[in-house]
């Protein structure tokens, strides 16, 4: 099944009201609800999403309804995974990060760096299709990743260019917005481009985007399950768990708790610190193993374990199997 975080679509009911739409309609004629889209981590169809903001480009009768989504987004629409792409040496290796956890986003898109001779393309490819040719979805996808180019390379949006397979549409009246630049229509590929020269940059890293992104969690969090300190913890587990920097005084600090205070209401609803930490590895260790791209070694490390044979006998001690057992028996198959 092809799965993709609502984050993805943020804004959606804004930008649809904006445009004198009904949001809530749309979403239950695509089988969607407004629920689901309260937590940016909920997982949906991802070819739902992609009816439904074909659904929306035609009844809003706008044919660039996903390059306008996209312009409300930054790099942060992509979740913990922009967290630990910022944290590498070089543009071209965050990039490459992305593609190998892009899974921990979306189930179904692929995104490759391809060098020519005076730019590097950044093409996205999806694992499946609907009635448009994912027409809406290729817009918002392609301008979320330039969008993060943009960001990481700390330049203006004038030097990488916006990519879409489409046909320019004859409707199209270009509002010069973020991208500043009218898209390549008809191009050979979907994505973004850049200055060859890149890919070598690092990346432009902002501690205070971090403190903002895990301080709006929380509030989002809060919101959500306001009395249920276990699972707000959990969400935090699992977003620093790839960083090496999950522990419990640092998920303590995120929630402003002391870390024996947090320890301590844990205890209180009958749970830890370490069987949450054990419960989150668990359940992202599954989920990769059955949809995702990565290898044992890296889903061990992106799990905050230095040894891949520490990972795979805790492994085999939840669910009685190997990590490369586990796989084979309850690999996806789409």
């Amino acid at each position: 099944m092809f799965l993709v975080r609502t984050g993805a679509i943020e804004g959606f009911g804004e930008l649809v009201r904006h445009l004198g739409g009904n949001p809530a309609a749309m979403l239950r004629k695509s089988g969607l609800s407004g629920a689901q889209l309260r937590d940016p981590d909920t997982y949906v169809s991802y070819l739902r999403v992609a009816d439904l903001l074909d659904l929306a480009a035609e009844s809003c009768d706008e044919p660039l309804f996903g390059l306008r989504l996209a312009e409300r987004h930054t790099i942060q629409v992509l979740g913990e995974v922009a967290l630990w792409i910022n944290q590498q040496e070089t543009l071209g290796q965050a990039l490459e990060h992305a593609n190998r956890h892009l899974s921990l986003h979306a189930y179904g898109v692929h995104a490759r760096l391809v060098p020519t001779p005076e730019r590097l393309e950044l093409r996205l490819n999806f694992d499946f299709t609907n009635a448009t040719g994912l027409r809406q979805l290729m817009q918002v996808s392609a301008g979320q990743a330039f969008i993060a180019v943009s960001e990481m390379a700390g330049e203006s949006a004038t030097q990488p260019r916006l990519h879409l397979e489409q046909e320019r549409p004859r409707a199209c009246q270009w509002r010069p917005g973020r991208f500043l630049r009218e898209p390549v229509f008809a191009s050979h590929f979907c994505g973004v481009s850049f200055p060859l020269g890149w890919q070598d940059r690092k990346p432009n890293y902002s501690e205070q985007r971090l403190r903002e992104y895990f301080g709006r969690r929380i509030e989002e969090l809060k919101s959500l399950y306001p009395e249920k300190l276990p699972v707000q913890v959990r969400h935090l587990i699992s977003g620093l768990l790839a960083s090496g920097e999950c522990n419990l005084e640092g998920v303590a600090a995120a929630l402003d708790l002391h870390p024996r205070v947090l320890q301590r209401r844990l205890g209180s609803e009958g749970t830890s610190f370490s069987q949450l930490l054990q419960q989150s590895r668990q359940e992202i260790a599954q989920r990769q193993l059955q949809h995702g791209q990565l290898s044992i070694t890296e889903l061990a490390l992106n799990l905050g374990y230095a040894d891949v044979a520490v990972f795979s006998r805790n492994f085999r001690s939840w669910t009685g199997l190997s990590p490369r057992q586990w796989r084979d028996r309850h690999r996806a198959r789409v």
